[in-house]
């Protein structure tokens, strides 16, 4: 039986992919979320539920605890939530890690409103786990899968993806999880 932990299960991106990984076989899924409330009950069914802050290590900790695969898609401070998930990890043993950041991180100058995204990518990348971080172009909620990849150093090309799209190669990473171990990948529909 696979555990998959994801933080941040409220977020719109997150939402489908509960929906997309709750259909794969011999896998137990774990919510972790600050109010449970706002997340629509026939996506918390069957799934474990947590309620904690991921600024909180304790809270993090404790959520870690026992799982396989760990799903981050947060926003805010997310150099010291990230930080937080990563020595949760270490401390309980846990070497996978997928993680959501965004498209432009690496672009020069940085813009303001990306810089949390690239704290994020910095310390999952310098942590020592199995890790795949996710830059995905903006959001769509197109009903739609059509994605392409790009390795970090490529261009990054494309344009506005759907979260069906996203959360699609998601469950593919969680249902194959030696998949681009240690990639920092661009995600986006093809132009």
């Amino acid at each position: 039986m696979k555990k998959v932990l994801i933080i941040g299960a409220t977020g719109s991106l997150a939402q489908y992919v509960i929906e997309a990984v709750k259909p794969l076989e011999d896998t137990e899924i774990t919510l972790f979320m600050r109010n449970k409330n706002r997340l629509p009950t026939y996506l918390s069914d069957n799934c474990n539920i947590i309620e904690g802050d991921a600024l909180n290590f304790n809270d993090i900790k404790n959520a870690v605890k026992n799982q396989d695969i760990v799903y981050i898609n947060l926003d805010g401070d997310l150099e010291k939530m990230s930080k937080n998930i990563v020595k949760a990890m270490k401390e309980e043993n846990v070497k996978r890690i997928i993680a959501i950041s965004s498209i432009g991180i690496y672009g020069k100058p940085l813009r303001p409103v990306l810089e949390p995204y690239r704290k994020l990518a910095d310390v999952i990348e310098d942590s020592g786990l199995h890790y795949t971080i996710l830059r995905p172009d903006w959001f769509t909620n197109n009903d739609e899968i059509d994605y392409t990849v790009t390795l970090k150093g490529s261009p990054e090309t494309g344009s506005a993806i759907s979260r069906r799209s996203i959360a699609d190669f998601v469950s593919k990473l969680i249902n194959y999880p030696n998949l681009y171990i240690n990639e920092n990948l661009g995600i986006s529909k093809p132009a």
